[in-house]
């Protein structure tokens, strides 16, 4: 894309993105609407997972439809946010910032159950909780986030996630990470271990080396970070690495897989990385596992070879489990990413075609979004956005639709970008939960 149609599409994102988030941000970009029928319908709609995908499905399930029954099933009592949870690892906001309540849903009379889905089964339409109850269903959607692949590396298993922890689920892990840093004496040596693609916000693990440098210089000028990154570029490369050039200068080593191949092996004991090629010690060590469909999908026939939830792109509806629709980060529908916009964007259109099939109507054509900021400091933001549609046989990129923002700008620039990260995440957070 060229800087001139980047620019033009920067200035315009930031003075309608929130109104694309009001009451269907994809509706503002022509993808959905309310339809005009009032016809009634009973039709019981079970939703697993209330994140940005499941919680977003439930609650536009209710705008298009107030007569369906609802019920979502979720086994924490709250919802916490893994976008913008680097700043609370780094001590800019604190924990509650993140945290989001199911009580707003409630009040749009959908029924909220917390306990874990072991079982979905597509054939009786019915699935079963660790409370070992049954509950029937006419048509579900999946939205179950991600898991972690352990298998591949040496010494590296769920058991170690208290020593070295990946911090990639929002909670326990945050607040872990965030007191290991804490304590990490001034002169320590970061160490973080990105995952291979694809996985859960491609940006994540940039924005949390930059905070992590701002904690860094601000509280512990003496210390440095060491990435090993198993991909040979990642999300908003170039941004990135003029922000730390500007503000981190020499305290971020970035290695890629060129450099040092792959980590082969955690040894916690000695927290250290073995890679092909060394040896690599942390007084703090984060490695982020490889990644696969969250544990329900596999447990329901949901996943292929890949690990991932092959789903049609025009309604979201598994291609191995008819009746069964998967949004957010464990379908694979490329070439969104895996991020919370994508997943509110999915839960609209995947709503939508629900809807329209409960109606005996022809799904409707989506186009769909993705928004995205990061922060390389507080008051230093990068972003990129992107509209997709439905071709007739898959999603695609709109041509010219879309980029990430220029670089080379100014520290007023910067900062606006941080305000506008800051507003995108309040707007998206209220928008969903209330």
């Amino acid at each position: 894309m060229n800087n001139k149609l980047n620019q033009k599409f920067i200035k315009l994102s930031r003075r309608a993105f929130n109104t694309l988030l009001g009451a269907s941000g994809l509706a503002a970009v022509g993808s959905t609407q309310v339809f005009p029928d009032t016809k009634s319908n009973r039709a019981h709609i079970l939703v697993i997972g209330g994140g940005f995908g499941g919680a977003t499905a439930a609650k536009y399930l209710k705008i298009f439809e107030p007569s369906l029954s609802i019920t979502l099933i979720e086994p924490s009592r709250w919802y916490v946010s893994c976008p913008f949870s680097n700043t609370v690892i780094t001590g800019i906001n604190k924990f509650s910032y993140i945290i989001n309540s199911f009580e707003n849903l409630k009040n749009l009379n959908i029924k909220i159950i917390h306990e874990f889905v072991l079982d979905i089964n597509a054939d009786n339409k019915e699935v079963t909780l660790s409370n070992q109850e049954k509950i029937s269903f006419d048509l579900c959607i999946v939205s179950p986030g991600i898991d972690f692949r352990y298998e591949n590396i040496i010494g590296s298993s769920e058991n170690i996630n208290k020593l070295i922890p990946h911090a990639w689920k929002a909670g326990v892990q945050t607040q872990l990470l965030r007191n290991q840093l804490l304590a990490m004496p001034n002169g320590g040596t970061f160490l973080i271990s990105p995952p291979p693609d694809p996985f859960r916000c491609p940006p994540g693990p940039a924005e949390r080396i930059s905070l992590v440098a701002h904690y860094f210089k601000k509280y512990k000028p003496n210390s440095k970070i060491i990435v090993l990154d198993p991909k040979k570029k990642f999300g908003k490369q170039k941004l990135f690495k003029e922000g730390w050039e500007k503000l981190y200068p020499n305290m971020i080593e970035y290695r890629n897989v060129n450099e040092f191949g792959t980590v082969r092996e955690i040894s916690a004991d000695k927290m250290m990385l073995i890679t092909d090629v060394d040896e690599v010690k942390g007084n703090v060590i984060n490695f982020i596992p490889a990644q696969k469909a969250g544990k329900i999908a596999f447990n329901s026939g949901l996943t292929d070879d890949s690990g991932w939830c092959p789903v049609n792109h025009q309604t979201f509806e598994s291609k191995l489990q008819k009746g069964i629709y998967v949004i957010g980060d464990a379908s694979i529908v490329n070439p969104m990413p895996k991020s919370g916009v994508a997943a509110y964007s999915q839960a609209q259109a995947c709503a939508a075609a629900i809807i329209a099939k409960l109606r005996g109507k022809s799904p409707r054509t989506s186009k769909l979004i993705n928004y995205c900021y990061s922060l390389v400091a507080p008051d230093y933001g990068i972003s990129v956005a992107m509209l997709y549609k439905f071709d007739g046989e898959s999603i695609k990129k709109i041509e010219g639709a879309g980029g990430y923002s220029p670089t080379q700008k100014n520290t007023n620039f910067r900062k606006r970008e941080a305000l506008y990260a800051k507003s995108w995440y309040e707007s998206m957070t209220k928008e969903i939960w209330g």
